[in-house]
């Protein structure tokens, strides 16, 4: 038994729909094996098909990657060949033999308890349990789990096996060595983790939220068309945003500038959605205006200024580049 537990993945995703599909390539990208567990009673016609269904997508998810130049097109199959695919019947030595588990069955409270009935059952007493899910809050899932200490919820951004970000939401009873060896975990098959408390939304979902219904109230009230805020948020807002973090950007900017546009717009657009939090009002007052006094949600005391608005330039130009607006230089021009 014991030889046969060695043998299996280190790594099972639970649920083989698109998320578990993803976090499946995202490993085996990585040159890991993987489970793809499915929990449902099945018939073996029906398990057949979902397979088969899994691994096309799986297969065809590669191919564009190698379309793309990303992969050579002889690494799709050996890639795809890292995910093993274990139906209800064979799930429990599966889970028997994963060290981190991903939940990501339905968007449902009954979902969850019946898988997480199974995890607790099949999974080893060291095994890290995550939670996929954007809706339901780690707090409400930690009940249901064996030995909470090791659960967390994690929120992968789609295509998983593309963007870098993992949202990691922990509970009160999280075990900080748990944490830790999920990020290392994560940092090892070259994902960003990044940590959020037990709050609705995450971080990115949260923030796209905001600028999502913006943009619809934009094209709702004449503002802008479809196409036109598109290419303001890819090619400004994008770029400035891939060379500075939201924070990063408003202490670049300055601290008073965010509070008079506050100011201005929630008197001319909508108070409820424009009025500034009271955290930017206390940090004017205090003088806390970000990198020009020296401090604000960051502390840049003691730091080479030059340097680093060198570097935010820096950034910000490859990304020009890399999106094919960057010009050289016009030569001279005869009259």
């Amino acid at each position: 038994m014991a030889n046969e537990r060695a043998s299996l993945p280190r790594f099972a995703a639970v649920g083989a729909g698109r998320m578990g599909r993803g976090i499946a390539i995202a490993f085996a990208y990585a040159g890991h094996r993987i489970s793809l567990v499915d929990l449902r009673q099945r018939s073996d016609e029906a398990w057949q098909r979902l397979q088969a269904e899994a691994k096309a997508e799986i297969e065809a998810s590669l191919a564009g990657l190698a379309q793309l130049g990303v992969i050579d097109a002889a690494q799709v199959q050996p890639i795809a060949g890292r995910v093993n695919f274990v139906s209800a019947a064979d799930a429990p030595q599966a889970l028997a033999a994963a060290e981190l588990v991903f939940e990501g069955v339905p968007e449902t409270m009954e979902a969850k308890r019946e898988a997480f009935e199974q995890l607790n059952r099949h999974c080893r007493d060291d095994a890290i349990l995550t939670s996929t899910t954007s809706s339901i809050l780690v707090t409400q899932l930690a009940a249901l789990v064996r030995l909470p200490g090791r659960f967390l919820n994690m929120h992968w951004l789609n295509p998983a096996y593309v963007i870098p970000v993992v949202e990691l939401s922990c509970h009160p009873g999280t075990d900080a060595a748990v944490l830790a060896r999920t990020k290392a975990l994560m940092e090892a098959i070259g994902k960003l983790p990044v940590v959020c408390g037990a709050s609705p939304g995450y971080i990115v979902p949260r923030l796209q939220a905001l600028v999502m219904n913006e943009a619809a109230r934009m094209i709702e009230e004449g503002a802008a068309t479809a196409e036109e805020i598109d290419k303001a948020t890819r090619y400004g807002l994008g770029l400035r945003f891939a060379a500075l973090g939201v924070v990063e950007f408003i202490d670049f900017g300055g601290c008073d500038i965010l509070h008079h546009a506050s100011r201005e717009m929630s008197a001319s657009i909508d108070k409820g959605r424009y009025t500034a939090p009271a955290i930017v009002d206390r940090m004017v007052e205090e003088g806390r205006l970000g990198l020009k006094s020296g401090s604000g949600f960051y502390d840049y005391q003691g730091r080479d200024i030059a340097t680093y608005r060198r570097d935010v330039l820096s950034r910000t130009l490859g990304e020009l580049k890399h999106a094919g607006l960057w010009r050289a230089p016009a030569g001279e021009t005869l009259s």
